[in-house]
């Protein structure tokens, strides 16, 4: 637990970075290169790239993007979004990508992430997760953004990503994304429990406590990060010391 992170996420559509709440009501923000270089620049341990609508619309990721990201930025740099097949991992990695975070693509051919990491190693290849809450209180998948429910256990898909290869899981929770009250602990720990690869606690951060929580409480490794920075709520000096407070306290 000596590494834990903090990620800053810059979803992009039509080029630009974008934010809504629970995937809906999403607005362009601001130019994805200026807030590469600040989130670097101020001290995020890495930086992640999601193509929030590629899998959506169907069309190949934007690589020109992608590349030049990469060539500006030192931090570990993580891009998701479009990943449907194994050339889409090598076009991504051939642009800048030191990992690669695979969600529907791995859904629709489960073999994809064996593929991936046979070929580029486990440490590169992440399997992202949208989960949501049923009513009957079970945590299922969905893809395309939110808008499919797969059916899939939450903790059985995570499992099984782990035994394909994957070397760490993006665990985000839609009923948190974007409304700042904090991480869902219990999705969090359960998922984080379940594997023993590092697990990202994504959707919710709306303080430098809610860092603090999520590491304290939780099993997760490292936390994403995006409208509390994106909208200046709290500074990535900030989220570090919750980070390395709360791990002193383990």
């Amino acid at each position: 637990m000596a590494n834990r992170k903090i990620i800053a996420c810059l979803d992009i559509d039509n080029r630009r970075v974008v934010k809504g709440k629970k995937f809906q009501d999403v607005k362009e923000l601001a130019d994805p290169m200026e807030l590469a270089k600040k989130y670097e620049s101020e001290g995020a341990d890495e930086l992640v790239f999601y193509d929030i609508s590629a899998s959506v619309q169907q069309r190949g990721m934007f690589l020109d993007l992608i590349r030049q990201i990469g060539e500006s930025v030192e931090i570990p740099f993580i891009v998701g979004g479009g990943i449907q097949t194994l050339s889409d991992v090598q076009l991504a990695i051939e642009a800048g990508a030191d990992k690669v975070s695979i969600n529907s693509g791995a859904l629709k051919n489960s073999d994809l992430l064996r593929e991936a990491s046979e070929r580029y190693g486990s440490s590169r290849i992440m399997l992202s997760m949208d989960v949501s809450q049923s009513e009957s209180r079970q945590w299922t998948v969905f893809a395309k953004a939110g808008m499919e429910d797969t059916g899939l256990d939450a903790l059985e898909w995570a499992k099984k990503g782990e035994q394909l290869g994957a070397g760490e899981i993006v665990l985000n929770c839609i009923d948190e994304d974007g409304m700042r009250n904090g991480y869902n602990l219990e999705l969090t720990k359960l998922v984080a429990d379940a594997v023993t690869i590092p697990v990202v606690a994504s959707g919710g951060a709306g303080s430098a406590a809610d860092i603090t929580e999520v590491f304290e409480k939780t099993n997760a490794q490292s936390a994403l990060v995006a409208s509390v920075l994106h909208f200046g709520i709290v500074s990535l000096l900030d989220l570090r010391q919750a980070a390395r407070g709360a791990l002193n306290e383990k």
